[in-house]
């Protein structure tokens, strides 16, 4: 005798662990939260060294305090700069500190705002550049001083409108002088 199978009661019970099997999926599978999505704010980064470098010669570096960089790392601002050196044919020439300074790592340009100090390396006249507002362009070798700028050598101190330091005629070029100073005769 061949016995009848029956088949229903199979495959409601098939049926009913198959949607048993996917409603512990859906529910298991939303325990884990989902990762977050890239953050579009910039890098904050503190304490260390902002590079900025063309070819293999190095056009400035700065110790900071603090450093916002934009998601891609191509511009930035460095907040509390101290130690910062400007090269000439890769060797340092001037020491930068200043409150803010904004950076293009691409073109290796920066301004400096705030107290802004800067000083020439090595220079037997001692002198140090003071004023509120530095833009160096790379490309060009020009430091531009656009607003008033202090120059203080030993005891002596002259205020300019404005100062223009270019790298690749090694000359200073001053604006319109304030000031006094003793001349030896």
């Amino acid at each position: 005798m061949k016995r009848r199978i029956r088949w229903r009661p199979i495959v409601l019970i098939a049926g009913g662990a198959l949607v048993v099997y996917l409603i512990a999926g859906v529910i298991i599978a939303g325990i884990g939260t989902p990762p977050l999505p890239p953050d579009q704010n910039g890098i904050t980064l503190r304490g260390g060294k902002v590079a900025g470098n063309r070819i293999s010669t190095k056009s400035w570096s700065f110790d900071y305090k603090d450093a916002q960089l934009s998601p891609d790392g191509t511009t930035g601002t460095v907040e509390g700069v101290r130690n910062g050196v400007v090269y000439k044919k890769g060797k340092p020439y001037l020491k930068i500190s200043a409150e803010r300074i904004s950076v293009d790592t691409l073109t290796l340009n920066f301004t400096a705002i705030g107290k802004v100090t800067i000083h020439v390396i090595k220079d037997p006249l001692d002198r140090t550049f003071t004023t509120d507002l530095v833009a160096w362009t790379n490309g060009a070798k020009l430091l531009q001083m656009l607003h008033p700028s202090y120059l203080r050598s030993g005891t002596h101190t002259l205020a300019f409108s404005a100062i223009t330091i270019d790298f690749g005629s090694n000359q200073i070029h001053f604006g319109s002088i304030r000031g006094t100073l003793e001349t030896r005769h």
